[in-house]
């Protein structure tokens, strides 16, 4: 029987091989979107980053294009050591800190620091070297999983929007509609000059910052593309939420810079873009559904806000793509569906504890996410408790309306549920207020999702405004 090696130790020993010693710590890095995973390999005052990832195609794509990009002076790490057969290697350590982190993070935008957009220009100073310059000469027999960003391309991306945002997410659509948008679309987009290096997912988290410098990381997904899809990517990077009047500038910045290395058609080249920054949009929404409503990741569907935004913000400048009219369609459905609005989480806005109050239905098989990557928090089964929703007069009311809440106050065991419920809660909160923690979930569920649960979660909000120092957040399933 055959013993699998963990990567930690696959790390460690490709670390000894290339140091002559064993390292003197080895430690886990929290999880990103992909399936690779990372390590931070310590030793004497110093440290390395160990990749470990079992797709060898991938991993050859970035080996190849790290010493590509070194070699054209380009800030990405080095390049230290590599196994075979190729399913890890270890690179320079760039430290923790990304554009990504110094931004403000509200879902409500703000203005940028400056320095902060400083970075961003030098980044967008950066990129047109990669695409065009580099590009020139790369190896493009490496990308994986594909060669360019094609029709075929194209089409992965638009069907994981479709199977993993639009079907997971309860959005109505005609299937066939749907693929006639998607045809005109990808043959539209497909006339974009496309010679050039596309990073593919050049945006905030891959940008890291050394001495307020730019460096870049995970471009293993490159390959022969057009120009405007690494600046959508960038540019409407969903929770880096940088303020619209603030895109049009980065984006004249780089058509400024881009033009020291190739002649463009301005107006084409605009088109275009806006063209790439929806099929982008409709790329990263797929990645949501897929990490948030498949794999049950909450984190991710923070960002669907932040997407929503960013369609609207398309359809009122008059920047949304013509003739796709069922695209459209779609992207106003998406803006307009309230049931997206639990997934708000503005963050860094309040300090101290916050605790997200839900009701739901268990008819729906799915308990709420907590978004804080917490793993949820109190869940309390309402069911036995007398139930309005049996009663006519209630039926197109809820637990929010003045003549269900009379009629649950009435009942004794609903007041003994929700003063037993209570004291749990108010004594987990203050041990949780003393212990420096932020988030705490409490969910309510009944038949429904519409009387009893409705009723408790608002009568809960209102004793915890009234006894302790926290924010509230309120948040009925089924209500939307």
């Amino acid at each position: 029987m055959t013993t699998k090696i963990k990567p930690s130790n696959i790390l460690a020993q490709l670390f000894e091989k290339w140091k002559g010693k064993p390292p003197g710590k080895v430690e886990k890095l929290p999880p990103s979107g992909s399936e690779r995973t990372y390590y931070r390999l310590h030793y004497d005052e110093n440290s390395v980053i160990g990749a470990y990832n079992p797709n060898i195609a991938e991993n050859k794509a970035f080996i190849e294009f790290t010493k590509h990009f070194s070699n054209h002076g380009i800030p990405v790490p080095k390049l230290l050591a590599t196994n075979n057969p190729q399913n890890s290697y270890l690179i320079e350590d760039l430290g923790n800190k990304t554009l990504f982190s110094l931004l403000p993070h509200k879902i409500i935008q703000t203005d940028f620091p400056q320095h902060v957009i400083n970075i961003y220009k030098k980044s967008l100073e950066w990129l047109p070297k990669m695409q065009v310059t580099a590009g020139k000469d790369i190896n493009y027999d490496v990308c994986y999983p594909r060669k360019a960003f094609d029709k075929q391309s194209m089409l992965w991306d638009l069907n994981y929007f479709k199977y993993f945002f639009l079907k997971l997410g309860g959005i109505h659509f005609d299937e066939q509609k749907l693929e006639d948008d998607f045809t005109t679309l990808v043959k539209w987009l497909g006339e974009a000059p496309a010679n050039y290096f596309m990073f593919r997912d050049f945006q905030s988290r891959n940008i890291m910052i050394i001495n307020d410098e730019p460096w870049f990381i995970d471009y293993q997904g490159g390959r022969k593309g057009p120009l405007q899809y690494d600046l959508a990517s960038l540019l409407f990077d969903a929770k880096a939420n940088v303020p619209f009047n603030l895109r049009n500038e980065l984006l004249e910045y780089y058509l400024e810079q881009l033009s020291k290395y190739v002649d463009i058609d301005y107006n084409r080249f605009i088109e275009h873009y806006y063209g790439f920054v929806l099929i982008r949009i409709m790329q990263a929404m797929g990645a949501y559904g897929f990490r948030g409503f498949h794999e049950k990741k909450p984190l991710f569907l923070q960002s669907i806000p932040y997407a929503q935004n960013n369609l609207r913000w398309l359809i009122e400048q008059n920047n949304f793509p013509e003739n796709i009219p069922h695209i459209k369609g779609i992207a106003e459905q998406i803006i307009n569906t309230e049931q997206f609005e639990k997934y708000k989480v503005d963050h860094k806005t309040e300090e101290g504890l916050q605790i997200t109050i839900h009701s739901f239905s268990y008819k729906k098989k799915r308990l709420p996410v907590d978004l804080s990557g917490n793993g949820g928090g109190f869940v309390f089964d309402c069911r036995a408790l007398p139930n309005p929703g049996r009663l006519e007069e209630f039926q197109q009311q809820s637990g929010k309306d003045q003549p269900v809440v009379d009629y649950l106050e009435k009942e004794q065991a609903v007041n003994d549920f929700v003063d037993t419920t209570s004291k749990l809660v108010k004594n987990s909160a203050k041990t949780y207020i003393e212990r420096g923690f932020t988030n705490l979930m409490v969910c309510y569920g009944c038949t429904g999702g519409q009387h009893r649960s409705v009723y408790c979660a608002e009568k809960l909000a209102r004793i915890l405004r009234k006894e302790l120092n926290v924010l509230i957040n309120l948040r009925h399933e089924e209500l939307y």
